[in-house]
């Protein structure tokens, strides 16, 4: 029997790259997301192993609700990727706008809660699963004008040792990722829409991609089952921090 996975925001970036990484590794990918016409296209890109859910992982109820009502064949869960997430802004603190606030907090952080909340007391139940939570270099220490972003995914590594240490009692295995610049969709999102300010911060260094973040979430849960990949910071070459980044 194929293990199953779940990976949030599967609709592009990391999350797209981890549903395909997983998918190629013989895994079942329930791929979620609130793009429809995204979600349906990797899903018939991937085939009958792969199961759409089409929600917002800030809305608890219809996350709880479609999780709960996957078909019987699908809710044995095994490996849970919660990738949703984004930041939004980059002005200092004093000058942020509140909207922003409340959609990276209920998103990166509340989402998380909620997805986790959902899916890992099967795995408790089951005595097995893996729990691959995509955090950030920003998390480690904050940036200029970065403040409530990095706050977000600093609360994710708290959660992420949280959760490890309440499931050390049992097999499950929890993974924090750290990726620092990956190009992606991430920097037009936090511009809202401004591709030519989100271009600019890839310039001059040779950023992360998706694929390689899901090669990380994959060596995780590949590992055996007495190695627990706690956490991994991925940056790229010429990245240090959160704020030393060297452009040629």
């Amino acid at each position: 029997m194929k293990k199953i996975a779940l990976v949030t925001g599967a609709t592009s970036g990391i999350g797209e790259a981890c549903a395909r990484k997983l998918h190629a590794a013989g895994y079942r990918v329930i791929i979620t997301g609130r793009n429809v016409e995204r979600l349906n296209k990797l899903k018939d890109e991937l085939g009958a192993d792969c199961y759409p859910l089409v929600f917002d992982v800030r809305d608890r109820e219809i996350a709880e609700a479609s999780v709960n009502a996957l078909p019987e064949e699908w809710k044995n869960i095994d490996v849970l990727v919660n990738n949703a997430g984004l930041a939004l802004g980059l002005e200092p603190e004093y000058q942020g706008d509140y909207r922003d606030w409340d959609t990276m907090i209920d998103t990166n952080i509340k989402g998380l809660l909620y997805m986790t909340r959902a899916i890992v007391p099967g795995m408790v139940e089951r005595g097995k699963g893996h729990v691959v939570n995509i955090g950030s270099v920003a998390g480690d220490a904050a940036y200029a004008n970065g403040n409530v972003y990095c706050a977000t995914k600093a609360a994710v590594k708290s959660i992420t040792d949280g959760l490890r240490i309440d499931v050390a009692n049992t097999p499950i295995r929890v993974t924090l990722l750290k990726p620092g610049l990956v190009e992606t969709r991430f920097s037009e999102v936090r511009f809202h829409g401004d591709t030519e300010r989100a271009e600019n911060v890839y310039k001059g260094i040779t950023p992360l991609t998706g694929e390689d973040i899901a090669d990380a979430a994959l060596y995780a849960v590949q590992a055996p089952a007495h190695v627990q990949i706690a956490e991994m910071l991925i940056l790229a070459t010429h990245q240090a921090s959160g704020s030393v980044i060297v452009r040629k």
